[in-house]
């Protein structure tokens, strides 16, 4: 069995963490988005977050693993079928490959039972196979458009609808979107970064001796990848369970007006289009209360959900990189202000 690399292990890039964590706590934030340079832990850290995650509760035989406790949120055939039998399963992690088809994600029509049996059978996609799990798409900006806008549609409405050759079918597809890629071989299109919840920055550690730890670490796993996981997994079930915690904390997270009054100053200070950015902002804000045991956000956390949710929706000049200085950008803001 191959032993994944514990997300306890990884050294510093704290703010990759933590958005991946705030993700998973809620789905609602609408995903990650990672940039970075080769060799960085993007794709270990990914990873190694599923693998920490809590057994989750599905209806027996759903080919979309629908939640028993969530009636309103079936499929219809979960809502057809009398057995309520249940059984655990590890949260899924599926990953969308580059050469991926729109049939391949969406879900396509048995051909086979069409032609031998006159029936039109729905065959599920990665989408359905990721719900209430993560969809993991590396290198997305070299991912065809036309997937990702499919990709954007079905997290945004946490439901599939695919329609063709005669059948119309609807399933659950709510899902933690993640996506890592190297700025170097491209950008994504403005309309789709936008659609991200979160996007973070990763870069090389700088510090000699968080570099040598990372060798060190590195080097014991590959050595011995039982006794490392060993080592780690008290810390490693420990976190699970604080990120189980807190997304049943999230609900009762109170919204003071005085939290939404900084998300909308900070948005408009830095020149952020729409109102998407303001309501990542406060989500962002609340999950993050929840994360840290709060009953809700101060000030600090309203900064640190900007830095997480605005970098990649502040106005900029053509062929500008994205500007990851939030605070920076926030106090030039405030300089320029008459």
């Amino acid at each position: 069995m191959n032993q994944i690399y514990a997300f306890s292990a990884l050294v510093g890039q704290d703010q990759m963490k933590l958005a991946l964590i705030l993700s998973v706590i809620n789905p609602g934030l609408g995903g990650v988005l990672i940039r970075g340079e080769k060799g960085t832990a993007k794709s270990t850290a990914v990873r190694a977050l599923t693998a920490l995650l809590p057994e989750q509760e599905v209806m027996g035989d759903c080919r979309y693993g629908c939640d028993p406790d969530q009636s309103e949120l079936w499929c219809d055939e979960c809502r057809s079928r009398n057995s309520r039998e249940r059984k655990p399963r590890k949260r899924p992690l599926v990953e969308l490959p580059l050469g991926a088809t729109e049939d391949r994600l969406l879900g396509s029509i048995n051909l086979e039972e069409a032609l031998v049996k006159g029936e039109s059978r729905f065959e599920p996609g990665l989408l359905a196979e990721a719900n209430r799990g993560l969809l993991y798409v590396d290198e997305v900006n070299l991912l065809d458009d036309h997937l990702v806008d499919s990709l954007l549609d079905a997290a945004a409405m946490g439901r599939n609808i695919v329609e063709r050759e005669g059948v119309s079918v609807s399933h659950p597809a709510r899902f933690t979107l993640i996506g890592t890629m190297n700025p170097e071989e491209g950008e994504l299109r403005p309309q789709l970064l936008d659609r991200f919840g979160l996007c973070v920055e990763v870069r090389g550690l700088a510090d000699p001796t968080k570099r040598q730890e990372v060798v060190r670490l590195r080097l014991e796993f590959e050595k011995d990848p039982e006794a490392f996981s060993a080592r780690f997994r008290p810390a490693e079930t420990e976190l699970g369970l604080k990120i189980d915690e807190a997304a049943k904390r999230l609900p009762a997270v109170k919204l003071p007006d005085e939290a939404v009054l900084n998300a909308v100053r900070i948005c408009l200070d830095l020149g952020v289009d729409g109102h998407r950015g303001d309501l990542t902002v406060i989500k962002t804000a609340l999950t993050l209360a929840a994360w840290l045991g709060r009953d809700h956000p101060g000030p600090e956390d309203i900064l640190i959900a900007a830095e997480l949710a605005l970098p990649h929706r502040m106005r900029r000049k053509p062929f500008q990189d994205v500007d990851f200085d939030v605070r920076n950008r926030l106090k030039e803001a405030t300089l320029e202000t008459p």
